[in-house]
């Protein structure tokens, strides 16, 4: 059985025809596609999503500008203005490479579970362990990232209420229930998602434009402005204990790293859109493009134009974009309104987020990776959504969310695991795939070819990828205390081992190794 599970991977890792070989196209395997389509395991996502919307839907999915904006007191204390801004810059190339690579991968097998699907297909020996492996790392990476942005929304809102209401001290249980009306109220939303997707994906994708220059035209003309020197030339490594000017540019640059990292939510929706060969990596790279030049060009507005430094790391809102705007417009309205258009970017993207991860978890229990795997694989017959994947995600986030209540530090460390989760889901097909290119064993790619340049953007990507988890465990600041550990590290690290006990108790018998699409199904 296992012999027959790897010559199915054969579709993908067969050797282009332009290369030398023989092997089948992707095309020829047709007795793969009712599996991969999801015929099998619980019900049938439809093809809806037309070429605009999938575009809409990454774009305004990692909503880049507005995270940086509502999370940049952190390079405040590492970096300063250089790694926001230059940070920007390195964060975009090299999130750029990383989606390029991805891609290249989706024109050549455009799935729902990606990553997992990808490091099976591309493994040089036991593809049922990667496969599980990735699956796990992959699903948990996805379902911190939900749980963290109602977290960033919660830390508007309650600043927003202590920037209006000065007497109000906030408790941690308000940011809870606060955080479980941005879950619940997604999640019943999505039962819908598929009739308001067009609409919706509209609304975000001109409401990112416009509200992005509405800002920066804010800025400009109100505020008082610091001198280029200021921008250009400030590394601040004095701050926070690290006194290395690269090792504060680098963990400062974290910060604008994380807003343009979910790239790969498009993927997994890959099976509800039209043409995704084409139109699946066009969209991917197209929204973190544009979103890393939205955002350097806020970071540089935003360092010219924020006033008096200290007053911004101090205000006793904790969310430093509220004192830039109201020392800018001096009108508490104004600042309510621009702080408003950050948060509504941001409710918009949880849209997709859930929407996303909900098609990722299904994937996995499609593929037996999940426990109770035939629950989590249904998708509704009607409502054509896995409504069981969705509710367990939305589920999960809020029992994470409670943890608030007893300890802050604790719910911090668990959303700041979703980065160094998410670059380690994208090291290794990538990784896979640099050896076969090496080896001259070269896939049936895609209508996507990235030809010559492949090679040295993948590498490119790895780099990258392995500079970011080297400085993603950092502490930000020293010395090292109970309540400033950085707790991402040893989180992922507890992931590894639980995918590895999953893998030597039941999931080695469990897992399906998932196969190779057709291309027909992508019409």
């Amino acid at each position: 059985m296992d012999d027959l599970k790897t010559d199915e991977l054969l579709t993908i890792q067969g050797v282009d025809d332009n290369k030398g070989g023989n092997s089948s196209s992707i095309e020829e395997q047709t007795s793969n596609e009712t599996r991969e389509s999801g015929e099998t395991g619980g019900g049938v996502l439809e093809r809806y999503i037309n070429p605009t919307a999938i575009v809409n839907f990454g774009f305004t999915l990692q909503a880049a500008w507005e995270a940086a904006g509502s999370s940049f007191q952190f390079s405040l204390l590492n970096g300063g203005p250089a790694s926001l801004v230059y940070g920007s810059i390195v964060a975009g190339l090299g999130s750029t490479a990383i989606a390029t690579s991805l891609a290249e991968m989706a024109s050549l097998d455009p799935v729902v579970g990606a990553q997992y699907r990808w490091s099976a297909a591309f493994a040089p020996s036991n593809p049922a362990f990667w496969g599980l492996f990735q699956g796990w790392i992959t699903v948990w990476a996805w379902i911190t990232v939900t749980a963290a942005s109602p977290a960033y929304l919660s830390n508007i809102v309650t600043g927003l209420v202590i920037f209006n209401y000065p007497d109000y001290e906030p408790q941690r249980w308000h940011g809870t229930l606060i955080m479980w009306g941005f879950v619940v109220f997604p999640v019943m939303w999505n039962f819908w998602f598929r009739r308001m997707l067009n609409t919706l994906e509209m609304i975000g994708g001109i409401c990112h434009v416009i509200f992005f220059i509405v800002s920066i035209i804010t800025l400009v003309a109100l505020a008082e402005r610091s001198p280029a020197s200021f921008v250009f030339n400030n590394l601040w490594h004095d701050l926070s204990g690290w006194n290395n000017p690269g090792v504060a540019f680098s963990i400062g640059l974290i910060t604008v790293t994380f807003p343009i990292t979910s790239f790969d939510g498009v993927l997994h929706m890959s099976d509800e859109v039209k043409g995704a060969r084409t139109r699946v990596p066009h969209a991917m790279i197209i929204a973190v493009t544009f979103n890393s030049i939205m955002q350097f060009a806020y970071m540089v507005a935003v360092m010219f134009c924020i006033g008096d430094v200290d007053q911004v790391v101090n205000t006793p809102t904790l969310l430093p974009i509220i004192e830039v705007y109201y020392q800018a417009t001096r009108s508490k309205a104004a600042t309510n309104f621009l702080v408003f258009m950050i948060a509504f970017i941001l409710f918009i993207s949880l849209f997709n987020i859930f929407a996303s991860v909900s098609r990722l978890t299904w994937a996995f229990a499609r593929d037996n990776g999940l426990p109770f795997s035939k629950t989590f694989s249904y998708v509704h017959p009607t409502l054509k959504i896995p409504i069981n994947a969705l509710l367990l995600v939305g589920a999960i986030c809020c029992l994470l969310a409670l943890i608030n209540i007893g300890s802050s530090t604790a719910f911090n460390a668990l959303i700041s695991l979703p980065t160094i989760a998410l670059y380690i889901s994208y090291f290794i097909p990538i990784f896979f795939l640099v050896i076969r290119k090496l080896q001259n064993r070269h896939p049936q790619y895609g209508p996507f070819k990235l030809g010559r340049w492949g090679l040295p953007i993948n590498l490119f990507a790895l780099v990258f990828i392995v500079y970011i988890l080297t400085f993603l465990p950092f502490p930000i600041e020293l010395p090292v205390t109970a309540i400033n550990m950085n707790y991402a590290g040893p989180l992922v690290g507890a992931i590894i081992l639980m995918a590895l006990g999953d893998w030597f108790t039941s999931g080695r018998k469990r897992f399906e190794v998932p196969v190779a699409r057709t291309a027909k199904a992508d019409l």
